[in-house]
């Protein structure tokens, strides 16, 4: 869609997929995950120094990719990325004992942990097809809006109980992440539910009768509905900047994966 594929555009596929996995492997040992997608995550198989070694291990192999193939730029938009995903997990970890946070610092929080990685994506691929750093920076954009749509889907997933999802019903409740439906549902609730509920997150939610509460408070108030409009404000977003390029194969198969991240049932 922005210039065509080269062999730069192989390797940025290889570094974001390389650097994507190394992250995830050491996510689930930072949050004791014993599941990814459904399936074992390394540390359950493994325990968490062989799954920290095998996240250095593909880290460094994409470091190597970028390095020897003098593909600098590319390593600069996904290191950034990097560097955003990170931070955006300690400020997660920072504010995971504070359900009263705001509607702004969530959108900060996954802004950075989630939409920064497809954001870097999508400018790999436009800065590997030789676009301008104007049309890199769009698709940047573009990806900063699919990201964020992809994440609230996600969220909206903890208050599915199909197997589908292959994601238990309330996890990040027990997890203590806070999630758009619930940062709504507190924003509306009276001081007294609040308080209440605030508890249950806090010193209750390893407790199944206790989440299954909290989950029930969420589905009762409008939390599930705006974060619904939400993703499809984002999701919107992102069809509007690629509405601004020609149309063509290329262009609706990016549409259609828009699509993808708001429709998916896992």
């Amino acid at each position: 869609m922005c210039g065509g594929i080269t062999e730069s555009t192989y390797r940025g596929a290889a570094l974001i997929e390389l650097l994507h996995t190394a992250t995830l492997v050491h996510d689930d040992v930072v949050d004791d995950s014993t599941l990814r997608r459904g399936f074992f995550s390394i540390n359950a198989l493994w325990k968490n120094k062989i799954a920290v070694l095998v996240g250095d291990y593909l880290l460094s192999r994409g470091l190597l990719l970028s390095v020897e193939n003098d593909e600098h730029t590319l390593l600069k938009i996904v290191s950034h990325a990097v560097r955003q995903m990170s931070e955006g997990e300690l400020l997660q970890i920072e504010k995971a004992r504070k359900p009263g946070i705001s509607e702004q610092i969530y959108f900060d929080i996954i802004r950075q942990k989630t939409a920064s990685l497809i954001a870097s994506c999508c400018a790999c691929g436009a800065s590997s097809a030789g676009a301008s750093a104007e049309v890199v920076e769009q698709m940047r954009i573009c990806g900063e809006y699919i990201g964020i749509a992809f994440q609230i889907k996600d969220d909206l997933f903890d208050f599915d109980s199909s197997a589908k999802t292959g994601k238990p019903s309330g996890t990040d409740i027990r997890e203590s992440k806070l999630t758009l439906p619930l940062i709504t549902a507190l924003a509306k609730a009276s001081d007294k539910e609040k308080r209440h509920v605030i508890n249950l997150i806090r010193n209750r939610y390893d407790d199944s009768k206790a989440v299954k509460e909290v989950i029930d408070f969420i589905l009762l108030s409008e939390g599930i509905n705006y974060s619904k409009q939400k993703m499809n404000e984002y999701h919107q977003k992102a069809l509007d900047i690629l509405n601004r390029y020609n149309e063509s194969a290329y262009r609706d198969g990016l549409m259609k994966l828009v699509k993808y991240t708001i429709e998916r049932t896992k």
